[in-house]
């Protein structure tokens, strides 16, 4: 190489060359068509899918070991990866945790810098790493084998230092990686995401993991406010129900309609159970009867009327009251006695809906 094709002559080159590529590249987007982007992302997608099924198709009883593993664990699972890797792995330990199986996310290089004191002798370890040889690990795997803590490795290679220190290997391996240049992480990012899934879910399922213990682990959104409040958590008692006797006339009722604007009126006996229900419908087609406000309660009352039952999940009432094309319904205990009343404003403003 001569001094002028040196390191300069180099770089001006690559300047050129860059140059040129980035004017070719303009003019390829500029003449490249919609179907030639569909033609890209079906292309991806296709690699992918078939990467899937062939780990699919390999799939064995590693991953029945490791189910089992992660069920005789006594401490938590502590899941662990770099770079994608370690995007993915830190999904994976959130499905996991949310899913029954107690789990978090350890970053290796944090875990070299004190944070491997989080990892105690009754727990278990997943680690992620496509190639299986992190330079991480040089230091991390013989801390793990002395302190016999098991370790299930998810990985592209079979014969890495990981695979052989794994109690347990499940395989992510592909032949094609949907990046054309076969660089980034494309494929074997989904296999392993897929991995993780199919782990999680299997442990859910044997365990019996079921969908109120499921909301308790996500009790600030929408599920768990459906699956977590009751009807007696929501419902309107004391003076905010609206109530009265038998004995009671139309106007009673009118009155306590618009005093506590329910749009529902419960009608109770002696026993306080509920012998009917007066609703403003009702009361439109009352008076529109030509029926006077002096009337009997009793006479102008729906019967028997509705009612949830107090320990009812707040999402069931909400299902029943759409249902029934209703808005509002009384509250009955076990022994079919008012406890309160609830309308659909109530629920939805309880974030269920």
């Amino acid at each position: 190489m001569s001094e002028e094709t040196g390191i300069g002559g180099l770089l001006q080159g690559g300047r050129a060359a860059g140059a040129d590529g980035d004017d070719r590249q303009t003019g390829a987007q500029g003449a490249g068509s919609d179907e030639e982007l569909l033609s890209y992302a079906l292309e991806t997608l296709d690699i992918e899918l078939a990467e899937a099924r062939r780990m699919r198709d390999r799939l064995d009883g590693s991953i029945v070991r490791a189910c089992r593993l992660l069920l005789d664990c006594r401490g938590k699972v502590v899941v662990s990866g770099m770079g994608k890797s370690g995007h993915i792995g830190k999904k994976i330990a959130a499905s996991l945790a949310s899913t029954g199986t107690p789990a978090f996310f350890v970053h290796p290089a944090e875990a070299l810098h004190g944070d491997l004191g989080m990892i105690g002798a009754q727990d278990a370890v997943i680690f992620i790493s496509y190639s299986g040889r992190a330079r991480e690990l040089d230091l991390i795997l013989p801390l793990l084998a002395e302190s016999a803590i098991p370790l299930i490795a998810i990985t592209g290679s079979g014969d890495s230092p990981l695979a052989r220190a794994a109690a347990c290997v499940l395989d992510v391996g592909v032949e094609r990686e949907a990046c054309p240049m076969g660089l980034a992480p494309t494929s074997s990012a989904v296999n392993t995401l897929m991995m993780g899934d199919a782990l999680a879910m299997s442990l859910m399922r044997f365990r019996g993991f079921n969908a109120e213990q499921f909301a308790r682990s996500h009790p600030g959104g929408s599920l768990g406010a459906r699956l977590l409040n009751r009807v007696y958590h929501l419902m309107r008692g004391g003076e905010r129900l609206p109530l009265i006797a038998c004995r009671g006339s139309v106007m009673d009722a009118m009155l306590e309609l618009s005093r506590t604007g329910l749009g529902l009126v419960v009608v109770c006996d002696e026993r306080q159970r509920v012998a009917g229900v007066f609703t403003d419908g009702d009361l439109r087609r009352w008076l529109l009867k030509g029926r006077t406000l002096d009337d009997p309660i009793i006479d102008a009352m729906s019967r028997p009327g509705y009612v949830l039952p107090a320990q009812w999940r707040a999402g069931a009432a909400l299902e029943a009251l759409h249902q029934r094309h209703i808005s509002a319904a009384p509250v009955v205990d076990e022994e079919g006695r008012l406890v309160g009343a609830i309308n659909l404003h109530d629920l939805h403003q309880a974030g269920i809906g």
